[in-house]
C-alpha cells in the first residue's frame, strides 16, 4: 500500500494510545486499591495527575522511539505486539526513574498492572484498528483503482504490489503502453495505448496513475501529465530511472518551489533531535560523574611521561567538517614525528594502526585496553561535534585516500562506538570496518543506538579486540 495510507493513521493511533493509557491507568488504580495486600494504596490528586502525565509522555515518546506507529498496516500481528511490548517496557522504566527522582512512594504492583494492562490494550487496539481499516478500505465505495503507465519489469513489479494491497483498498485496473494488448498476472489485465487515456478517463474510474517508464519516454508523456493534472488524477512516478542507490527520497519545498530530495543517510529530524538529546543527557551525566577519575588519570599521565595529559588532533566530522578531537595522551610526546619511520609496521590499508606500537607508553597501553583514553571525547559529544554512537572520526589524511563508496560514512555524525566495536574493534580489516559503518547508517534507529551502547560496555570492560 502507499505510505500516505499508513501515515494518515498515525494521528489516530497516537490519540487512541493516549486514551487507552489513561483507561489502563484508571483500571490499574482501582484494581490495586481492591487488592488485599499488606500496604494500602492511595495517591493524592496532585501526585496522580503528575504520574498520569508522566506516563502519557513516556508511552508516547517510547512509541515514537520504537516506531510503533510506522507502517502498522503492513506489520504482522506478532510485530505489532512486539513493538507494543517494547514501548511499555521502556515507558515503565522511565516511570521508575521518575519515581526515584521525585521521591514518590509508588506501589510496584500498581506500576506492573499499569504496564501490563497498557500493553494488552495497545496491542489489541492496534490490531482492531488495522482490521477495521481493512474493512473500511475494502468497501466498494472506498476502493481505489490504480493504472500503471509502462510495461517494464519495474511496472510489472509495482502491479503485483498493487494486487497484494487489495485488502487495503487498492485494485489494479490495467496498464498504459505504446500499443494495446494484455498482460497476465494473477489474472489478465488490459493494456491501453497512451492515446486512449482521454477516453479511459471518461469511461473508467481512474483514481491513481503510476508512471514506471524508461527515462527516454518521459518527454513523450508530457501531454498525458498535463491531461491528468487538468482532470485532477493523482499521478505518481517510480524513480528507478534516476541514478541513486542507497538514497531515501522525499519531496520538500523551498519557498514554494518543489524539490525532490535524495538522502544517503538518516534524515528524520525528529529522531535525530532525540538522538542529540540523548547524547547531551548521557555525556553531561558521564562528565559530571567521572570528572574526579579523569583528573586522576590526567595526573598519572603527567607523572608517567613528559608531555601534556590531553592529546588534541584534527579529525573529520559530519559531512567532512573539521574539529579538534580530545583524548588522553597514550603515546610519547613526539609520537607524530616518529610516524614516518614506523610506517612499514602499519597493518591497515588506509588507516594507520600498529600492533604493539612502540610509541605507546605503559600507562597508555592500559588506558587504550579499557578505552579510558576516549573519555575526553565526551566533551566533543556535548559540543555536538560527535555522538555517543556513530562511525569513528577519521583524520583528514585518511579521508584523502578513501574510495568513493567509503566517503558515505562521513554523512553521519561520528561517535565513540559503533557496530565495529562489537565485531572486533582493532582486529577488523579496513574494508570490513567501513562496511560496518555503512551498515549502521543504513540500519540506524534509536533502538539500535541503545543496543550498541549496552553491548559496548562489556567489550570495553574486558578490552576485547583492542590494541
Amino acid at each position: 500500500m502507499f505510505t500516505r495510507q499508513q501515515a494518515k493513521l498515525k494521528p489516530f493511533l497516537i490519540v487512541a494510545d493516549l486514551l487507552l493509557i489513561w483507561a489502563a491507568f484508571t483500571a490499574a488504580y482501582l484494581i490495586r486499591q481492591g487488592l488485599p495486600l499488606e500496604r494500602q494504596f492511595f495517591l493524592s490528586p496532585s501526585v496522580r495527575t503528575l504520574l498520569l502525565l508522566a506516563g502519557l509522555a513516556a508511552w508516547l515518546l517510547s512509541g515514537l522511539w520504537v516506531r510503533a506507529y510506522d507502517e502498522i498496516l503492513a506489520m504482522r500481528a506478532p510485530r505489532i505486539l512486539t513493538r507494543a511490548f517494547q514501548q511499555s517496557a521502556i515507558a515503565v522504566t522511565a516511570l521508575v526513574f521518575v519515581e526515584y527522582t521525585q521521591r514518590l512512594d509508588l506501589s510496584r504492583p500498581f506500576l506492573g498492572l499499569w504496564a501490563l494492562m497498557t500493553f494488552v490494550l495497545l496491542g489489541a487496539g492496534r490490531l482492531l484498528i488495522r482490521s477495521g481499516y481493512r474493512r473500511w478500505a475494502g468497501a466498494a465505495a472506498d476502493r481505489r483503482f490504480v493504472y500503471i503507465a509502462g510495461t517494464t519489469g519495474t511496472a510489472l513489479r509495482l502491479a503485483r504490489l498493487v494486487e497484494q494491497s487489495g485488502r487495503y483498498g487498492l485494485e489494479l485496473g490495467g496498464f498504459l503502453a505504446g500499443s494495446p494488448g494484455r498482460i497476465q498476472l494473477s489474472r489478465a489485465y488490459p493494456v491501453h495505448a497512451f492515446s486512449e487515456l482521454p477516453r479511459l478517463l471518461e469511461t473508467r474510474v481512474v483514481d491513481d496513475l503510476v508512471f514506471a517508464v524508461d527515462s527516454h519516454q518521459l518527454s513523450e508523456l508530457e501531454d498525458l501529465l498535463l491531461l491528468c493534472e487538468e482532470e485532477g488524477v493523482r499521478t505518481r512516478f517510480h524513480l528507478g530511472f534516476l541514478p541513486h542507490l542507497h538514497s531515501r527520497v522525499d519531496l520538500e519545498w523551498l519557498a514554494g518551489e518543489p524539490l525532490l530530495t535524495f538522502s544517503g543517510a538518516p534524515h528524520d529530524d525528529f529522531r535525530l533531535l532525540m538522538k542529540r538529546a540523548v547524547d547531551i543527557v548521557l555525556a553531561g551525566t558521564a562528565l559530571a560523574v567521572l570528572w574526579p577519575v579523569m583528573i586522576v588519570i590526567a595526573i598519572l599521565i603527567r607523572m608517567s611521561s613528559p608531555g601534556p595529559a590531553i592529546f588534541r588532533q584534527v579529525r573529520c566530522g559530519l559531512n567532512g567538517r573539521r574539529f579538534v578531537l580530545y583524548k588522553f595522551r597514550t603515546m610519547v610526546a613526539d609520537a607524530e614525528a616518529r610516524k614516518a619511520e614506523l610506517s612499514h609496521l602499519n597493518v591497515k590499508k588506509t588507516a594507520f594502526k600498529i600492533p604493539n606500537d612502540p610509541r605507546v607508553t605503559p600507562l597508555g597501553r592500559w588506558l587504550r585496553k579499557l578505552s579510558v583514553d576516549e573519555l575526553p571525547q565526551l566533551w566533543n559529544v556535548l559540543k555536538g561535534e560527535m555522538s555517543l554512537v556513530g562511525p569513528r572520526p577519521p583524520v583528514p589524511e585518511e579521508v584523502e585516500h578513501y574510495e568513493r563508496w567509503q566517503r558515505r560514512r562521513l554523512r553521519m555524525r561520528p561517535g565513540l562506538t559503533c557496530l565495529w566495536t562489537l565485531a572486533g574493534r582493532d582486529e577488523l580489516d579496513f574494508d570490513e570496518w567501513m562496511r560496518l559503518d555503512l551498515e549502521y547508517i543504513d540500519r540506524w534507529s534509536l533502538l539500535l543506538d541503545a543496543k550498541i551502547i549496552l553491548k559496548t560496555i562489556p567489550h570495553v570492560l574486558f578490552g576485547r579486540g583492542a590494541y
